[in-house]
């Protein structure tokens, strides 16, 4: 199933149903690993996701790319929708071509289209310079549906709200369907950016991302790869409770608990998890909000 039929139904104002719960997953980098990631998903399939998102590593040829193989095992296992991460900065038109026929061969219709963060170890090809490009080359010649990333606060190398907006904007009129945002943690942030995006007439499904926080290494990591605000309420949880995992871990849930009720209550889409493949993490999270999702 395509990710835009589960948010067409919905949507049906005569058929009213739940709000989407999707989990995004990465791909082990060895083949040790590959029970731990089986573990995981055994947990997560459990939870009755909608969809579930797999990361991708940019270098790597169509072949043996481990993001294709999982997102396979997901469907085929699982019986979950997978939808396969495809970045286009580091890969030219024959090689997507390559990307898209096995994908089309293992019956896979999702696709979350990304540029790509800039690697200075990996040659930058001329294709594809945003992810607009490519959506706009793979609807010409797939029927997949497309995924689209969005940032609350602006992406890291945007000159501002006009502008990400605007981008945004170009990358749902090549044919992104849905959009799944990074992650932040001020909602007042999110639904700024919902209004901004309403006001573009920019109405497809956007879908806020969260991710639980549960050390204090990891949120400061986070911020600084992704420039998210960082709340004066959930800088004193840190810094009171870094020093104590278990409280932290606790505490973290609880934060990101009360982001997500706070974004069903005001009639979101869906939420989109950042699970880090923690499958305790999810459960605790779907533990808490089984009955209003």
């Amino acid at each position: 199933m395509k990710v835009s039929e589960i948010y067409g139904k919905k949507q049906n104002k005569d058929c009213p149903s739940k709000k989407s719960l999707s989990f995004e997953i990465f791909p082990p980098k060895k083949d040790s690993e590959l029970k731990n990631i089986d573990e995981t998903l055994a947990v997560l399939c459990e939870l009755e996701p909608d969809y579930i998102s797999v990361t991708f590593g940019a270098g790597g040829s169509a072949n043996c790319n481990r993001t294709i193989e999982l997102a396979k095992r997901i469907k085929r296992e699982y019986h979950v929708e997978p939808v396969v991460h495809l970045t286009c900065l580091h890969y030219n038109k024959a090689e997507i071509d390559e990307f898209a026929n096995i994908l089309t061969d293992a019956g896979l219709q999702n696709v979350l289209a990304l540029r790509g963060d800039k690697n200075p170890n990996i040659a930058e090809k001329e294709d594809f310079r945003h992810a607009s490009d490519l959506i706009a080359y793979m609807k010409a010649k797939w029927d997949f549906c497309f995924l689209g990333a969005c940032y609350p606060e602006c992406h890291p190398e945007s000159d501002g709200r006009i502008s990400d907006v605007k981008y945004l904007k170009t990358k749902v009129s090549a044919g992104a369907e849905v959009l799944l945002s990074q992650l932040f943690f001020d909602n007042k942030l999110f639904f700024r950016f919902q209004e901004d995006c309403r006001i573009a007439d920019i109405n497809t499904p956007i879908i806020p991302g969260i991710m639980p926080v549960i050390n204090a290494s990891q949120i400061r990591r986070m911020i600084t790869m992704c420039g998210a605000t960082f709340p004066v309420r959930f800088q004193k949880i840190i810094h009171k409770y870094e020093d104590n995992k278990e409280a932290l871990f606790d505490a973290g849930m609880s934060y990101a608990l009360s982001q997500i009720i706070d974004l069903l209550v005001n009639d979101i889409d869906g939420i989109h998890l950042y699970t880090m493949n923690n499958p305790l993490v999810a459960r605790r999270i779907c533990e808490g909000i089984r009955n209003i999702i």
